[in-house]
């Protein structure tokens, strides 16, 4: 019996539509044996959710660039909890400030990674903190 696979959703929310870097990322954690599931532009906080939860995903990365980090995050953690996806882990990456990072991890963001972040580092990041759901 094979070991399961950590399923990731990567996400797009809000009206940002710089994506190549979560495509990039998304292809990099394919690449490094995940199972990943790209939701594509402009994804609203309960589309995100709902779909989290439909795939049963261990964790939701979200890619936001347009400064609306601090409304989005916060918003996809409560839609997740709203649906029952409390133990589904949220990290994500983007034009972030150092000071909104920490305030985002106050609120319940795992982790958040800055342009330039090596895709490495996000890979050994979720190996060491994301377990995946038995089956």
């Amino acid at each position: 019996m094979s070991a399961s696979k950590i399923r990731v959703l990567v996400a797009k929310p809000g009206l940002d539509g710089h994506d190549r870097g979560a495509k990039v990322v998304a292809r990099a954690l394919r690449d490094a044996g995940f199972e990943v599931i790209y939701t594509g532009l402009h994804q609203t906080p309960d589309m995100i959710a709902a779909a989290a939860v439909q795939e049963d995903v261990d964790c939701v990365g979200l890619s936001v660039m347009s400064g609306a980090h601090n409304t989005l995050f916060p918003a996809v953690l409560d839609a997740l909890r709203a649906r029952d996806g409390h133990d589904i882990l949220l990290f994500g990456g983007g034009i972030i400030p150092e000071d909104d990072i920490a305030r985002l991890k106050e609120a319940g963001v795992s982790e958040v990674f800055t342009p330039g972040a090596p895709l490495s580092d996000i890979v050994d990041w979720l190996h060491a903190n994301v377990e995946p759901r038995s089956l």
